[in-house]
């Protein structure tokens, strides 16, 4: 029996019946609904459902768009992404904007059940260790925005995922931010690794061990300053500047709600007169320092200089909902956001 998370009509937004492209809760509520299609062409996979069966079309046919292309990993021939392409009917008058995209590459997150899971487990792992990037999926995935942009340049095209698939579209964002080119993208429920200090309540307490950890992350930036990856690190962190990703977060997720403390830490460390101490600590992470310092390549993807940060401050009565894609499309959301900017 289907689950009604998977069925559009139930529990997508199809409220939207109109879609602003300059209005972002509409662009939102769109990259959310096609990383959903992602999910559901996996389940409707691993159950055998037919093309008269499937309940994935709905999740992108109703904003009109068609899917292009799907994503498969190598290991386990599962998909994990799809590439959709904006074909609205005649009947829409000036349907294109400046924000209205042409394709969108959408990556979902760890599917619990069936065949997916032990691939999927093995990646968080990856990402775990700073490593997603030397996987086999993500080459598959860099390689399809690569060619993507080959055949409409990179205005037209968004990226979107969900937490692992954030992760993904945070690593090839990057890296195609890193050649000058700057893609859209939505990262809902990004992955932070690191102890989850956002979860505590005392605010001074939170604040002290933040200020540490940056005391910490500087020195061993400053002793480690002759190892040669470290200018080249610095050097990509501000190149990275332009690229303004969306995060959408929710402070009851603990996967993701240490983006809130990573650049509310910076601004208050600037404020204080302590820019310099968290320029060095913002640009690295003692675990990417440590990886690095044993010769392993690693590539920390929440160090981030710039970012469109969006807070869910709506209730959520548990994790699985707090982590949920479902969240970002409701009407109804209380939301707080805020640019930050690296200087």
């Amino acid at each position: 029996m289907a689950s009604e998370r998977d069925i559009f009509d139930i529990s997508g937004p199809f409220y939207l019946t109109f879609v602003d492209w300059n209005n972002l809760h509409h662009r939102r509520s769109v990259a959310a609904s096609l990383v959903q299609g992602v999910y559901v062409l996996e389940r409707d996979r691993q159950l055998n459902r037919g093309e008269t069966e499937a309940l994935a079309p709905p999740w992108w046919k109703f904003f009109h768009f068609e899917l292009i292309r799907i994503l498969i990993d190598d290991a386990d021939l599962s998909i994990f992404g799809a590439i959709y392409q904006f074909l609205p009917p005649t009947s829409i008058q000036n349907p294109s904007t400046p924000n209205t995209p042409l394709n969108v590459i959408a990556f979902r997150g760890t599917i619990t059940k069936g065949d997916a899971f032990s691939r999927d487990l093995k990646l968080d792992l990856h990402f775990l260790q700073n490593g997603l990037h030397q996987t086999s999926r993500f080459e598959i995935a860099m390689q399809a925005v690569r060619n993507t942009f080959s055949f409409v340049g990179n205005h037209t095209i968004w990226l979107a995922g969900h937490s692992l698939g954030a992760a993904m579209a945070t690593l090839t964002g990057k890296n195609m931010a890193k050649t000058g080119i700057f893609l859209e993208t939505f990262l809902f429920n990004p992955p932070f690794f690191s102890a989850p200090l956002e979860q505590i309540k005392d605010k001074k307490v939170k604040q002290g061990i933040r200020i540490a950890s940056s005391l910490l992350t500087a020195g061993l930036s400053i002793a480690m300053k002759g190892h040669r990856q470290i200018p080249r690190l610095e050097n990509a962190f501000a190149a990275l500047s332009d690229w303004v990703p969306y995060l959408f977060v929710n402070p009851s997720d603990h996967i993701c709600s240490e983006y809130i403390g990573y650049f509310d830490h910076r601004q208050r460390m600037e404020e204080i007169g302590a820019g310099r101490i968290e320029k060095l600590a913002t640009q690295n992470s003692i675990g990417d320092l440590f990886l690095r310092a044993m010769g392993r390549e690693s590539e920390p993807l929440h160090i981030l200089p710039s970012a469109n940060l969006t807070v869910n401050l709506s209730p959520s009565p548990d994790f699985k909902r707090a982590h949920g894609i479902h969240q970002w499309w409701r009407p109804d959301l209380h939301l707080q956001c805020k640019q930050y900017r690296y200087k």
